[in-house]
């Protein structure tokens, strides 16, 4: 499986700044999934919603994995653990963020609860978190500090459910949103 792995902190950790605690958290993925692994360079994304906190620190990961989804979702969560992640609220500043967004071309847990969470209301969005894992991440196609490390590293990926690459999702979002993420210049 070719797991799609996004990862974002905008608050320090006990592993150092944001920046520091990606880069630790890229190593422990690395070391923990085995086999290949690509790894975007670092970009920086403002909070969302805007003024909700920091910048993030982002990046993605493109590994080839013999793990499950689920597996591989569990090395996430141990990892945001390790850094002191707390969920207290959705969307809140954090000191470590991995999102599994995509397994393959695995749809979890089936099609219908995929297009459920596709299309929840922007309202709902930010009170409701599902119980389980629905991949792929239900709207990777929306989020520009997602697709643009994705790009860097699996712009040829297709989502199995709307049928377009990384790169075309990329091209379809407004300027508006590509042109507020960049690459950290390491400050």
């Amino acid at each position: 499986m070719i797991g799609l792995l996004a990862l974002g902190a905008n608050l320090p950790s006990p592993w150092g700044t944001p920046a520091e605690t990606i880069s630790k958290a890229v190593d422990g993925l690395s070391k923990r999934i085995g086999g290949k692994v690509e790894i975007a360079p670092l970009y920086v994304a403002p909070a969302y919603p805007v003024g909700s906190g920091p910048d993030f620190i982002n990046t993605a990961i493109a590994c080839e994995t013999t793990m499950t989804a689920e597996q591989l979702l569990m090395i996430c969560h141990n990892l945001e653990k390790d850094a002191q992640r707390h969920r207290n609220n959705r969307w809140a500043p954090r000191t470590l963020d991995i999102d599994l967004i995509a397994g393959g071309q695995q749809i979890l847990p089936n099609r219908a609860v995929f297009e459920s969470w596709r299309t929840l209301p922007p309202g709902e969005q930010s009170q409701r978190a599902p119980s389980e894992l629905i991949l792929p991440h239900p709207r990777l196609q929306d989020r520009a500090f997602v697709l643009i490390p994705l790009n860097d590293i699996a712009p040829d990926w297709q989502h199995p459910v709307l049928g377009q690459t990384i790169a075309e999702m990329l091209k379809a979002l407004p300027d508006v949103e590509k042109s507020a993420i960049s690459r950290f210049d390491g400050a």
